[in-house]
Formats: structure tokens, sequence, C-alpha cells
């Protein structure tokens, strides 16, 4: 085993026994073997494009195989098994598909043509495929950043899918980007360009996502969210996916039960939408990583819906429920929608009838909702307290929030911002911060909270509109700090796009990426000003 994709891998270098995540070395190399597999499938496909063979069945896979690898999705080698066999059917129908027309299918790469079919070959292929099968530390090092981010595309990409919302340069983009890791002739440069071209894609497929969102739930408003409980049996929902929130709070709706939101799923209350159902009480807890004392002290159900799973405590795994790409064994998995009906969340609406009400951990309420179309709302308001003074810089603070204790950094560099100073937030980083008693300027909340780490395009599109307001030639001319939290591959994808929109002089903490090598890493240094992070005293007086 051999895994650096997250910033807890062990002492910043790799994982090589167990995932600090919890993944077992069995999974991990299955998922190696996936991720080997969906570039062979990747590269027949952009063959089979060229030849006008339809691919929509392959793109979906595609986005959901590349989905079900990232960081605390799934646990399950069983599940990734049947995940190999079906990538290996499907490259081999389009190596059919194409030699029907005319397809030579010479000089092909070993990931086009190895075949097998037992979790034996499969295992012991994995141990010659995995990340350290690219000997060049640099090569590999930008090999990896691509593909992370490409997996971050694939996770945005998904739940704009699941809404209905595709978009065909993405998902020619992302075989493109896997084929090409498996090109021997690319040079760093060719890499490196590669790279920044991801966060190309990855600022389209969050537009994508951020239409799919609110074409579909209303554009969100800035709005209170309480953290208090009542007492009614209840479920809590967590992970990111708005589709399977609609359909519980519809399936509960009448019955007795309430519905809670967890970590990333907080700013779903923020659209007009869910705003309807009574029964859509408020949110509990914290980030994901609070889960396995929070989940205890429920009560009540929990569905897990996309990644951010930390593998369960004995005392309440009974009560976990996965869905979507999320697995863990011992965990009820509720199926996928079937000819476009609803999923049926039957069975864990009446597991939660049985349950005792939440054990109450807080009381007060959360104010966000300042998604781009709220705080352009708010743009003149805005505007005036920058000329006047009143506001003198914006910090954003968005990404993920963990487990190490470093962590606590972000808590103590809001606290210590002037007064005179806003948070631009987004992602599970929040929750170092949003229950702070900041104030406000003006009328305006001194910490913006956007949403999910997925409307991290909000931010963007709000600092290009004040580029514009401000009548500025560079977007890096801005009173705007980046001080950015990552953990996951998504958070990978966000950085790519900043770069690629030409921000400059980005921290990222609270370590840069294990999976960068020394020459990798100085070239973002050189190139886009990238930094790490030292005390929250320090950088407080060398940011600001």
């Amino acid at each position: 085993m051999f895994c650096f994709q997250c910033q807890e891998t062990a002492q910043n270098q790799g994982c090589t026994k167990k995932g600090v995540c919890g993944k077992p070395a069995d999974v991990a190399e299955m998922q190696d073997m996936l991720i080997y597999v969906l570039k062979g499938l990747s590269s027949v496909s952009l063959e089979a494009e060229e030849r006008g063979i339809k691919q929509d069945e392959v793109n979906s896979f595609i986005v959901e195989g590349l989905f079900n690898t990232i960081t605390n999705v799934n646990f399950s080698r069983e599940h990734f098994v049947d995940k190999i066999k079906e990538a290996l059917r499907l490259r081999e129908q389009i190596k059919e598909q194409l030699k029907e027309k005319g397809w030579s299918g010479e000089n092909l790469h070993d990931a086009v043509t190895w075949n097998g079919s037992t979790e034996e070959e499969f295992g012991q292929k994995a141990q010659q495929v995995g990340v350290l099968a690219t000997e060049n530390e640099d090569a590999r090092s930008l090999r990896e950043l691509i593909t992370y981010g490409i997996k971050g595309l694939a996770a945005y990409a998904e739940h704009a899918l699941t809404l209905g919302y595709t978009q065909d340069d993405v998902n020619k983009f992302m075989k493109r980007g896997l084929a090409a890791t498996l090109d021997d002739s690319l040079s760093g440069d060719d890499l490196t360009n590669l790279a920044l071209e991801t966060g190309k894609y990855g600022v389209e497929v969050m537009a994508l996502l951020d239409k799919a969102n609110t074409s579909t739930y209303g554009s969100p408003e800035m709005t209170e969210v309480n953290l208090g409980v009542r007492n009614n049996p209840a479920i809590l929902i967590s992970g990111h996916d708005l589709k399977d929130l609609e359909e519980l709070l519809e399936q509960t709706d009448g019955s007795g039960v309430d519905v809670y939101t967890h970590g990333e799923m907080l700013p779903a209350h923020y659209y007009p939408y869910f705003k309807k159902y009574e029964h859509f009480v408020g949110n509990y807890g914290n980030a994901w990583w609070k889960q396995r004392e929070e989940f205890a002290t429920f009560n009540g159900p929990v569905l897990l819906t996309t990644n951010c799973l930390v593998p369960p405590k004995e005392e309440y795994i009974d009560r976990v429920y996965t869905t979507g790409p999320v697995g863990h064994p011992g965990v009820k998995h509720i199926p996928d929608r079937v000819s476009g009906k609803a999923k049926d969340f039957t069975s864990i609406i009446e597991h939660a009838k049985k349950c005792s009400p939440p054990q109450e951990l807080e009381q007060g309420k959360i104010v966000g909702g300042f998604a781009h179309e709220q705080v352009l709302s708010l743009a003149d308001k805005v505007v005036d307290a920058v000329k006047s003074g009143a506001v003198k810089r914006f910090v954003v603070m968005a990404g993920c929030d963990g487990r190490h204790k470093t962590r606590q950094y972000y808590t103590d560099f809001a606290k210590g911002l002037p007064e005179d100073s806003i948070i631009l937030t987004a992602g599970c980083a929040k929750y170092r911060y949003n229950k702070l008693n900041l104030g406000d300027i003006g009328g305006i909340p001194r910490v913006l909270d956007a949403g999910q780490c997925n409307d991290s395009y909000s931010l963007a599109v709000v600092a290009l509109k004040l580029k514009e307001v401000f009548e500025l030639d560079d977007i890096n001319k801005l009173p705007i700090v980046y001080n950015i939290a990552w953990y996951e591959q998504k958070a990978v994808l966000v950085l790519l796009a900043l770069l690629h929109l030409g921000i400059k002089n980005i921290h990222l903490g609270p370590t840069l990426p294990g999976f960068l090598s020394e020459n990798v890493a100085q070239v973002l240094v050189d190139n886009f000003g990238i930094g790490g992070i030292t005390t929250a005293e320090e950088d407080l007086k060398t940011m600001l």
C-alpha cells in the first residue's frame, strides 16, 4: 500500500500499512487498480468518441468510479472489485466496437490491454501499477496532482449529473487527463500545463454545479440556521447530495420524523426550496471528523450521501446508512434510483421512528447563505464599506476541516483578524470559526459563508465582480488574502481552479500536500507564490 492523496497522510509522506482515514491496505490496492483500468478505459473511450461512438454510459461510469476513490467515500473491497470488472467489460466492449470501425489497435498501453477476472489477479496487478510505479519523483508528483484534481472534477460532475446537468467538454477532459498520465513522452512542462488546464475545467464544472443547484433549488439566501433540537425522533443527513435530501424530506413529511443536517449538508438550509419543510429542523454538530462522537449522541439513524464517512464505531454502526457512492462493511446501503424514480428511504424512516430524540449539543443560531447572488445583491453596501475604509480587506478562508490539532490555527487566525476584515468561506473549514461572535460591519456579517466546498465557485465570482467594480487590471490587486485549508481531492481541484484564474500568493495549510515533490512545490512557489502557514500570530503580521 502507498497512498498520499489526503492532507492527513502519515508523516505527510504516505500511508503504507493502513490509511489514516481508516482505509485498509487491501481496499487501497483495489482503488489503485480501479484508477489504472479507468485510465485504460479513458484511452479507448477517446478513440471511440473520435469515431462517433456514443460514450454516455462510459462517461457516467468514469465519473462515478473516480468519485468512489476519493478519501472517506467507500471502504468496501468487494465494491471496488465489482467496479474493476465493470470497467474491464466496458473497455473490451469499446475495443470490439473500434475494431468494427477499422481501428488497428496497435502500440497500446498495458492499461488498455491487460485483463483479469479474479480478486487475486487484481491484487497482484495492483502491486505493479500503484502510485510508486512512476519512478521519477517529479513526474509522479505531477501525475498525482492531475489525477487528484480530476477526482475533484468527477465529484462535482457527479453532483451536477444527479440533477440532470452534464457538460461534454468536462467529460472529455477527464478522460484526456487520465490517459495523459500514462504517457511517458510528456515533459514536466507538459504535465504542469495539464494540471493548470485541470483548473480551467474545475471552474467550468463548479459553474455547472452552481447552475444545477440554483436552477433546481433557488439561489442561496441569507439564513439563520437553528443549532438546537426538538423532542421528536429524527434522521441526520451528512455529505453533500442535495437530491438525496430533497427525496428524504419529501418522504419524511408528515411522518413525525425530523431531519437535521451535519457537516457539509449545513448549507442546504440556505436554499429557498427546502424552507417549505417544517420538519427540516436545523444543523446538528460540526465538521465531518467529529462524527464519531456526534453520531453517538444523535440517537437516531444517520444517512451518509457522499464523501466524509469515518469508519463507524460499534456503538452506533447499526444506525448508519449509506447511499450513492458511499459504502462500508457492516453498514446498510440504500440502493440507487431506478428508472427515474426516487430512492426508497422507507427503511431509515421506520428505523428513526423507533429511536429516541437527539441529545442536544448546543443552542442558538448561525448565519449563512452568502453565495454570489446574495453577496452581489449587497454589492453597493460592500463597495461603500470598502471606499469608506470600514472594510479594509477580505480574507478567503475556504476549504476543508480535519483532525490535526494544528487546525486550531484557523480559529486563532479568525479571532486575531482586525475588526475591519471580512472572512469569505465555503466548505467545512468554516466550522473552525463560524460559531465565533465576530460581529458585523455596518450590517455585513464578518463571516460570509457561501456554502459547501462545491460552492467555492461563488468566492471566485465575488472576487471577479470586485475586480470589475474597482476597475482593476489584475485580480491580485484586490484587498483579498487567501488562507485556505485543504484535506481531500476536491480541495486540490479548487486550488488548481484558483491558479487558473490567475490568483497568486495563496497560503495553503495546515501542511503543503505530501504528493508535491520538492521541485514541483518550488515551481508553484516561483510561479504562483504558493506558501504554507506558520503561527496565527506571525501570519497575521505577514499576510495583512
